[in-house]
């Protein structure tokens, strides 16, 4: 029995102005977690007022519309944040405005800041989590939240290509679709379409991918050339996956110039060693092999590139002892 999701339930029924944040940088998972329980609510509670927050991620706009809370009396209010493991990620919201403030996450823990906290770095992802909590205390999960919900757990397994990808995720997304009946194939659209000019850009990053002696593939991407292909600097991390099955690559890594923020934007996977505390030391965060930060110059980047390389080539190292003593 999970306590901890009855005590989330209880929160939410106590307060008529709920305001739902996630981490900047939105992606799938945050974005289906935070409009499936916007809408969970409202779909219970119609006298609630509950405000969706954070910057607008054009690309998946499908999700739904972001607000902004400027006009809401937070101080009387409750504030949930999903899928973001420390403050300083959080968009659109002060969480130290709020009356009470719930957290629910699957990131490795960074630091606690909410009144009520449930954390689970074993599951898939945070829709994961709140497909569960919508089960245990027996939410009726509408079409929508359900489309949300499925959407969100396939971008953050990556159509279950994950290795945290689990049984009990499979067990709640078959019970998902037993009880909705969604029409999922048809929602793989929504994901993966795009235009052409992002499979001519992917060409460009192949063919200047820069590999260490290591196994750290890595490129940096202007925003000179960005404009020449016609995409966004948040083209680069839609296409951060597609390097998983090459053989020498061990850990990759896409620096893409943000001229919006003056940042330089660095996604980061891995097959072998752990990259999220690698992150957090540059300032990111995220999961065991899939980690993101945001650098200031091209120096940092050299200098987050290099740490890289130690770690892969650590990695090789204690594996080939390991294969030895076999």
């Amino acid at each position: 029995m999970n306590n901890t999701y009855k005590q989330i339930f209880k929160e939410i029924k106590k307060y008529k102005t709920i305001v739902i944040a996630r981490h900047i940088g939105a992606d799938p998972d945050a974005l289906g977690a935070q409009f499936a329980l916007k809408d969970m609510i409202l779909n219970l509670f119609s006298d609630k007022v509950v405000y969706a927050v954070g910057n607008p991620a054009s690309r998946f706009k499908f999700f739904g519309n972001n607000e902004k809370i400027d006009e809401v009396n937070t101080n009387k209010a409750l504030c949930i944040v999903l899928d973001t493991p420390d403050i300083k990620r959080i968009d659109g919201a002060n969480i130290s405005n709020f009356e009470s403030v719930i957290k629910i996450d699957h990131h490795p823990f960074i630091e606690k800041y909410g009144n009520i906290e449930y954390i689970d770095d074993n599951a898939s992802s945070t829709s994961q989590i709140i497909l569960e909590f919508a089960f245990y205390n027996k939410i009726t999960i509408t079409k929508a939240c359900a489309e949300k919900l499925y959407l969100g757990i396939v971008g953050d397994t990556d159509r279950f290509l994950h290795d945290y990808t689990s049984q009990k995720t499979f067990a709640l997304v078959n019970r998902l679709l037993e009880e909705t009946d969604i029409d999922f194939t048809s929602l793989y659209k929504n994901l993966y379409h795009r235009p052409f000019a992002e499979v001519r850009f992917q060409g460009y990053i192949y063919q200047n991918l820069v590999l260490t002696e290591n196994g750290v593939a890595y490129i940096k991407i202007t925003d000179k050339t960005m404009r020449e292909y016609g995409v966004d600097s948040a083209a680069a991390g839609n296409m951060i996956n597609d390097l998983k099955f090459v053989n020498e690559i061990i850990v990759w890594v896409f620096l893409s110039e943000d001229i919006k923020t003056g940042l330089i934007r660095a996604n980061i996977r891995s097959v072998g060693p752990y990259v999220n505390e690698l992150a957090t030391n540059f300032g990111g965060g995220g999961h065991k092999y899939a980690s993101g930060v945001k650098l200031k110059t091209w120096d940092d980047s050299d200098k987050l590139i290099e740490a890289l390389d130690e770690l892969a080539k650590e990695y090789k190292k204690a594996n080939t002892l390991n294969e030895e003593n076999l």
